[in-house]
C-alpha cells in the first residue's frame, strides 16, 4: 500500500481543467499505475494485469458500467484524478489522514504490512540504529518514503520513480536495504529469479499513523454517489466469492486484513 505526496496534488488539481463528472454514468475511468507488480504491471504486449487490475474490472462488472483503465505514473496519480483524467484510482493507495484532506476514499479492499528486505543474512534487525548510515531504497512519494524520512533520519534514503527501479539498484549493489509493501516485495521480487539470495528482515511495519487503514479506492472530494457505489461493489464481490477468486490468482493467503 502506498501514499502520494500531497502538495503537488493540490496545486495541480486546483489549476487543471475538468473533463466531466463521475456521477450518474454508464462508464467509469479508473486510474492505474502499471508498474507495481503483482498489483499492477504490463505484459510485453502492453496488456495491464495484476490484482488491482482484476479488482477494478470486477467492480466495474458488478456496477454494470463500462470500465476504461487509464495508465498514470505514480507521482501524478492524484493530480490526474483532480484534473478529471479519470474518475477513481485503483492503485494500492493507502488510506491516510493526510490524503483524506484532498480526496475521499472507499472502504479498504486489502491491508498488508510493510517490511524491509536485503541480501540474505545482511541484517538481523531493522531498527533505526541498526540501519544508521545505510542506503535504503524506496519508491518516491509513498507511505514507506514518509516513514523512512520521519523515523530513519540517520540513514541515506534513496528515492525512485518506480518499485522496479528500487529492485534493480538493490541487486546492483547500490543499496543496502529496501522498504515497501511486504506483498509487493515478496511476489514482485523475492519470488522472482532476480530476488534469489535476498530476504525479509526485521518486523512487520503497520502503524496506522504512518501506514494508514489499508488500501482504498480514491475519488474526488464530494463524489459520494460514486464512492457509495464502489463500497457496495466491494462488499458484494467479497460476499459472492469474486474477491477470493481474484486473490487466489496472486496470493495463497488472506490479504484483506482484520
Amino acid at each position: 500500500m502506498r501514499f502520494n505526496t500531497l502538495a503537488s496534488a493540490v496545486l495541480a488539481g486546483a489549476f487543471a481543467l475538468g473533463l466531466g463528472s463521475a456521477q450518474a454514468q454508464d462508464s467509469l475511468r479508473i486510474g492505474v499505475e502499471g508498474a507495481y507488480p503483482p498489483f499492477s504491471e504490463k505484459t510485453e504486449s502492453g496488456e495491464l494485469i495484476g490484482f488491482d487490475i482484476d479488482i477494478a474490472n470486477a467492480l466495474c462488472a458488478e456496477m454494470k458500467v463500462e470500465c476504461t483503465l487509464v495508465e498514470q505514473d505514480w507521482d501524478g496519480i492524484i493530480p490526474a484524478l483532480q484534473a478529471k483524467k479519470y474518475d477513481a484510482i485503483v492503485a494500492s493507495m493507502s488510506i491516510t489522514e493526510d490524503r483524506k484532506k484532498v480526496v475521499d476514499f472507499t472502504n479498504k479492499y486489502y491491508n498488508t504490512p510493510a517490511k524491509f528486505a536485503a541480501k540474505d543474512g545482511m541484517f538481523d534487525a531493522d531498527g533505526a540504529d541498526v540501519l544508521a548510515g545505510k542506503r535504503i531504497g524506496v519508491q518516491r512519494g509513498t507511505i514507506h518514503d514518509d516513514y523512512l524520512t520521519t523515523v530513519y533520519k540517520d540513514s541515506e534514503i534513496v528515492r525512485y520513480g518506480t518499485q522496479d527501479e528500487v529492485y534493480l539498484d538493490l541487486t546492483a549493489g547500490r543499496l543496502d536495504a529496501i522498504l515497501a509493501d511486504s506483498l509487493a516485495i515478496d511476489e514482485g521480487f523475492l519470488k522472482t529469479d532476480a530476488g534469489k539470495g535476498y530476504s525479509f528482515f526485521g518486523t512487520d511495519h503497520n502503524d496506522p499513523e504512518y501506514f494508514g487503514e489499508g488500501a482504498g479506492i480514491a475519488v474526488r472530494k464530494g463524489e459520494d454517489d460514486l464512492r457509495n457505489k464502489l463500497n457496495d461493489a466491494i462488499a458484494t464481490i467479497r460476499s459472492n466469492g469474486t474477491y477470493d477468486e481474484i486473490r487466489k490468482k496472486y496470493f495463497d493467503f488472506d490479504i484483506y486484513g482484520g
